[in-house]
């Protein structure tokens, strides 16, 4: 389980050093992959902390 806690860190450190690099650059494309990198990893981290929260439950 630290392994997907540390691989949506670095997921989420992705998604900053892409924004930062549009601020930068002003190139359309890291914003986009920013956000889609963003988007995929809040997906995951809902579902991993969802069957945490399920786990603690039941």
């Amino acid at each position: 389980m630290p392994f997907l806690r540390w691989l949506i860190l670095l997921l989420l450190l992705s998604a900053a050093v892409s924004f930062a690099c549009f601020a930068v650059t002003g190139q359309v494309r890291f914003k986009r992959y920013g956000l889609t990198v963003l988007k995929w990893t809040m997906a995951g981290a809902f579902v991993f902390f969802g069957v945490l929260i399920l786990e603690r439950i039941v």
